[in-house]
């Protein structure tokens, strides 16, 4: 069997290097448009900082590799330009001299991926203007900044690559800022919790724009919506990509309206002898039953398997994608999975939130630090949807425990009773899932009520009743404007001095010694309880950037970031 493959990197390559474990006599043959066939593209910005100290490294295999470790034939700097689906061939151009010529198939398997997307700004042909997507990006981007000794860079677009390349040039000690047209960076967190890093950013020092979108440019310099100038010396265009399938539409094969490769169970295209797989696909999301797109070499690489075990009778069961992703920002590490809460409010689907600020191990360790956690459940059923945690310390092992959960429909009191790992260095002896599960557990239970760190500022210019738990000393280092004091050791003392007339709002540092008191309080006869999620110390997060950038009145009297 003869297998034409279009496209390397992640999917083409994986799929080349699965289907020879398969079939050792088959031939074939893959096409890469660009200089090199399999690379890590995920490591690209780090190539900034010096964290990947050559560029060289970057590159994982060679076309000579490919042959001599597969007995793959790699041809690279050719593009295939055309499909002829019913002669079952393709042609191909050698960018080198400009031939063309065809090669036949039995099967095909596309992996073409995504290109950057340029919106047509105006002026943008003036400006020294990059994107950072592949080898050959990095190297040309790297060698202007070194080159002609820039010093001041400005990034578009707020996803991963914007985040990941800002923090990179940043560190590296460029003047940074970024832009980005939503009111928020990285829309794989709520609002709530991307706080955390928009103040992380901030804090580093960079410039960071949101809600506000640019709208011309002056050579490098930028002209925002707003009537900001940003100037600079150099420009990244990160604000998203798209896939790559004009080859696809050129040969017949359905595509969404977004113009990505519709396949089927097995990434099979419309047609039975077409494969695809990676960043040009739609895929299957098993949470809001609908299709999406989605740009991770971790889906990408099993895909390519599965494609490649289809061919040859494999039985493949395919159980969607929920996108789970991490990311660091400066100090802090940030993963997420499944659902958004905002994704539910848009899918219609009921949900609560349980909000924990554990510590990440045992707090005397010396390098123990808070983990800010956010769990998404369906209500009633307390099936899990998705979790985002951010911290300086891991993170992603408390994302990755609820992305397996989720593939296996796992509920809150799955989680709740989890047994994981624990000693003193590594984590708690319950972890933060285990507290999730609880929280949650807590509130389906209706064993008490909770308002969020985003319902605070409207309590506090409503004048509500706050009442404030932590000790003394820890109030008067800062707290909400208009809250009562009366520490939880003294709380059953002073009862009379709680109002049972209107709600009473209830929060502590980080959320459990304020459940505590809730809970004495409702044992107390007292019926309009609320408690504060996240505390003291999840409302500062919340309100720093804002308050900062929007030079907006804060609503507390300090801040507490400990």
């Amino acid at each position: 069997m003869k297998f034409i493959i279009v496209g390397g990197v992640t999917g083409g390559a994986g799929t080349a290097a699965r289907l020879r474990r398969l079939d050792e006599n088959a031939e074939i043959i893959m096409f890469e448009k660009g200089p090199y066939v399999s690379y890590s593209n995920c490591s690209i910005p780090y190539r900034l900082s010096e964290t990947v100290d050559q560029t060289e490294k970057l590159i994982l295999n060679t076309p000579e590799s490919f042959l001599g470790i597969y007995n793959i034939q790699v041809r690279v700097s050719s593009e295939v330009i055309a499909i002829d689906p019913a002669g079952k061939k393709v042609r191909v151009r050698d960018l080198k001299n400009s031939r063309e010529y065809e090669e036949t198939y039995d099967k095909l398997i596309l992996s073409p991926g995504a290109d950057a997307v340029i919106p047509p700004i105006k002026g943008i042909e003036e400006a020294n203007l990059f994107t950072v997507k592949t080898v050959e990006d990095i190297t040309r981007f790297y060698s202007f900044l070194k080159k002609e000794q820039a010093k001041k860079i400005s990034v578009i677009g707020g996803g991963f690559i914007g985040i990941e390349v800002a923090v990179n040039l940043k560190e590296a000690g460029y003047q940074v800022a970024l832009v980005e047209a939503m009111p928020q960076i990285l829309r794989t967190y709520d609002y709530d919790m991307v706080q955390i890093l928009q103040k992380e950013m901030l804090d580093k020092g960079v410039d960071l724009i949101v809600g506000d979108q640019v709208v011309a440019f002056e050579q490098s310099d930028l002209l925002l919506k707003s009537g900001r100038k940003i100037e600079g010396d150099a420009v990244v265009m990160a604000v998203g990509v798209r896939p790559d399938t004009s080859l696809a539409a050129q040969a017949g094969l359905e595509l969404n309206q977004r113009g990505a490769i519709k396949v089927d169970a097995n990434y099979r295209t419309s047609d039975p002898d077409i494969y695809a797989v990676g960043d040009a696909i739609e895929v299957f999301n098993p949470l809001t039953h609908k299709p999406m797109m989605l740009q991770l070499a971790g889906p990408a690489q099993k895909q390519a398997r599965q494609a490649a075990d289809h061919i040859y009778g494999h039985p493949v069961r395919n159980t969607g994608y929920i996108g789970s992703s991490c990311i660091k920002v400066f100090d802090y590490n940030a993963a997420s999975t499944g659902l958004t809460a905002a994704q539910c409010e848009k899918e219609g689907i009921p949900y609560d939130i349980a909000y924990v600020l554990p510590m990440d191990k045992v707090s005397l360790m010396p390098d123990s630090c808070i983990l800010h956690y956010k769990l998404i459940y369906e209500v009633p059923t307390g099936k899990v949807l998705g979790a985002q945690a951010i911290s300086r310390g891991d993170a992603a092992k408390r994302i990755d425990i609820i992305a397996t959960l989720i593939k296996f429909g796992g509920t809150v009191d799955d989680l709740r009773d989890l047994e994981l790992c624990y000693a003193p260095p590594f984590s708690t002896p319950k972890d933060a899932g285990n507290f999730a599960g609880l929280v949650a557990d807590n509130l389906l239970q209706k064993a008490y009520r909770q308002v969020r760190v985003d319902q605070v500022r409207k309590l506090v210019e409503s004048n509500a009743y706050i009442l404030d738990v932590r000790p003394e000393a820890m109030y008067a280092q800062g707290h909400l404007k208009n809250a009562v004091n009366i520490p939880i050791t003294q709380i059953r003392q002073r009862l009379n001095e709680i109002p049972k007339d209107r709600p009473v709002y209830v929060h502590c540092k980080i959320g459990q010694t304020s459940y505590n008191a809730v809970m004495a309080l409702q044992g107390n006869g007292f019926k309009n309880i609320y408690n504060i999620s996240g505390g003291f110390l999840g409302i500062c997060y919340y309100e720093y950037f804002n308050d900062m950038t929007q030079k907006r009145e804060p609503i507390v009297t300090g801040y507490s970031f400990e």
